[in-house]
């Protein structure tokens, strides 16, 4: 602490000191402000990410702040513009028609119960007289009606035969197990998965569900089949879609922490589940791929990417740059969302008395910026790879550049303070220009990661639910059957039935060392059966 002075010795000093003094004090409080500027900023930034609404999207609108899109103001610097044709501008009023048969179309994957309502000869009789009707053709509607899971005991009977006149005795055909001397089917399993991995449920509430259809299978039971059957029966698909994987031309990732409580380090020590997918642009044969380790180190992405020659999408974490000044054959794309977010929270941080000045703010333009090069980018989204990059040269590199202009001249002018939100933004952009420039020199690399993070949205979800991963061999087993899952579903298939087809199928194949037939059972094979897809629109 400095030193304090009373009134008396304030008296006695003169003119120079006491100016001294003042100046001091002024370079103290403008300090001093700007750290509570800081903190206020980031309790309002905790805050909102605790209560507030998720969206980065821009709008003002008559002062207010809300988080819409301002399309027109996004594009006031935007010189290429495409002008509409006439058609597009004043289409022609068509008067919406209902869809009929629409409902029939929606239930026709369903079983049918027909349900016939009749009246008897007698009734008839009395309102008509003697055979003085005729029927006509049925009134028709439908209902859905639900019951709930069936559990069916399969009771396999083996015939044994024995000769009248020899010892030799033989039995009749035994079908597979799925696990020896286990009660488990590939439907119950692929059942347990689709409830744990799909619908989010933690084994004991699985468990507690079976038991209220008279069902006692413990959870330690189910643990048990997951991890084996996963190991056993969806472990080579993993490992072939890992393969095919290697050989796209982009790759997104992320990574997500989970804790696993038995891993042999302290309570409460972090592990890492990574998500690997291919590029939000291939989107006949999508992979989606999940890794457990139990550190964030740069050396599980190296050891995953082995051999992969092409574009990585990720967030600017340190070991992605690291990659990148150690893998020539791979390039590194830096996701424009991450970087946005600085600003948007920037905005979300402001009091409310002070949002109708919040268009006047560099986040706000900064934001606008951003918006304008997604609006144009989005416009390509339809296009071929060729296509899309020729108009990205044309339409997206002026707007990308003249950002990345304006955020130096940010910077060096000081145009904002040190240490906010805003700042921070201007230099992550600005310390990673080559990463966020990287998409621009392809048509088939996204502008954002979001894809990726979609990937990761159910596990994210569902370890709020469940909490922890109890040992190593669980955690990798859910890394299988979430890859499978997730697989399953971008791909348009029922994971449920999926998982039930696999299993069934890798089952009579336990005993092979050629692993050809794989690729008849991936996502996309035609090979997979009809009750696997899902024929509904999305």
């Amino acid at each position: 602490m400095g030193e304090i002075f009373s009134r008396d010795e304030l008296k006695q000093c003169n003119k120079e000191v006491l100016i001294t003094l003042f100046l001091k004090l002024q370079e103290q409080m403008i300090e001093m402000n700007g750290k509570l500027d800081r903190m206020a900023e980031q309790l309002a930034v905790a805050q909102n990410h605790r209560y507030g609404r998720k969206s980065e999207k821009l709008d003002v609108i008559d002062g207010q702040l809300c988080f819409n899109f301002n399309e027109a103001e996004a594009l006031l610097e935007n010189i290429y513009v495409v002008e509409p044709v006439e058609e597009d501008v004043i289409p022609t009023v068509v008067k919406r028609k209902k869809t009929r048969g629409k409902r029939k179309e929606d239930l026709s994957r369903l079983p049918v119960e027909t349900i016939s309502h009749t009246l008897s000869e007698e009734e008839l009789t009395d309102i008509f007289g003697p055979d003085g009707w005729k029927q006509l053709p049925d009134e028709t509607y439908m209902r859905v009606k639900v019951e709930p899971a069936r559990y069916t005991v399969e009771e396999h009977h083996v015939c044994v035969y024995a000769g009248k006149t020899t010892d030799k005795i033989v039995k009749a055909f035994r079908p597979k197990s799925l696990l020896r001397n286990s009660i488990a089917t590939p439907s119950l399993v692929a059942s347990i998965m689709n409830a744990k991995y799909v619908n989010g449920m933690p084994l004991d509430r699985i468990a507690t569900d079976f038991r209220r259809n008279e069902v006692n299978i413990s959870k330690q039971v189910m643990a048990n089949w997951v991890i084996r059957c996963s190991e056993r029966y969806l472990s080579p698909v993993y490992f072939r879609l890992h393969e095919l994987l290697l050989k796209y031309n982009v790759i997104q990732q992320d990574e997500t922490p989970v804790e696993v409580s038995k891993d042999g380090r302290p309570a409460n020590s972090k592990s890492y589940m990574w998500v690997y997918r291919s590029g939000k642009y291939y989107t006949d044969r999508v992979i989606i791929l999940y890794e457990y380790q139990k550190t964030r180190k740069a050396e599980h992405p190296q050891r995953f990417l082995e051999g992969f020659h092409g574009v990585c999408e990720c967030d600017a974490y340190a070991v992605y740059e690291k990659m990148d000044r150690e893998n020539p054959d791979i390039a590194f794309a830096f996701c424009h969302a991450h970087a946005r977010r600085y600003f948007a929270e920037a905005l979300k941080a402001l009091p409310k008395d002070q949002r109708d000045k919040a268009k006047g703010t560099i986040a706000h333009e900064a934001l606008e910026r951003i918006a304008g090069i997604y609006h144009m980018d989005n416009q390509l989204s339809e296009l071929s790879e060729e296509e899309r990059y020729r108009k990205r040269q044309l339409l997206v590199r002026p707007l990308v550049e003249a950002l990345f202009a304006w955020l130096k001249k940010v910077r060096d002018e000081k145009m904002v303070p040190e240490g906010g939100k805003t700042m921070k933004g201007v230099n992550y952009y600005l310390n990673h220009e080559k990463q966020f420039l990287e998409f621009l020199n392809h048509g088939n690399v996204p502008l954002d990661n979001n894809a990726t993070e979609s990937a990761l949205r159910n596990f994210c979800m569902h370890k709020h639910t469940w909490r922890l991963i109890d040992t190593i061999n669980g955690a990798k087993a859910s890394a299988l059957v979430y890859s499978i899952v997730e697989t399953a579903k971008a791909n348009g298939l029922n994971p449920f039935r999926y998982l039930e087809f696999l299993m069934t199928e890798m089952m009579e194949h336990e005993e092979d060392t050629d692993y050809g037939f794989l690729d008849d059972l991936l996502p996309w094979s035609e090979s997979i059966p009809d009750i696997c897809k899902i024929q509904s629109k999305k």
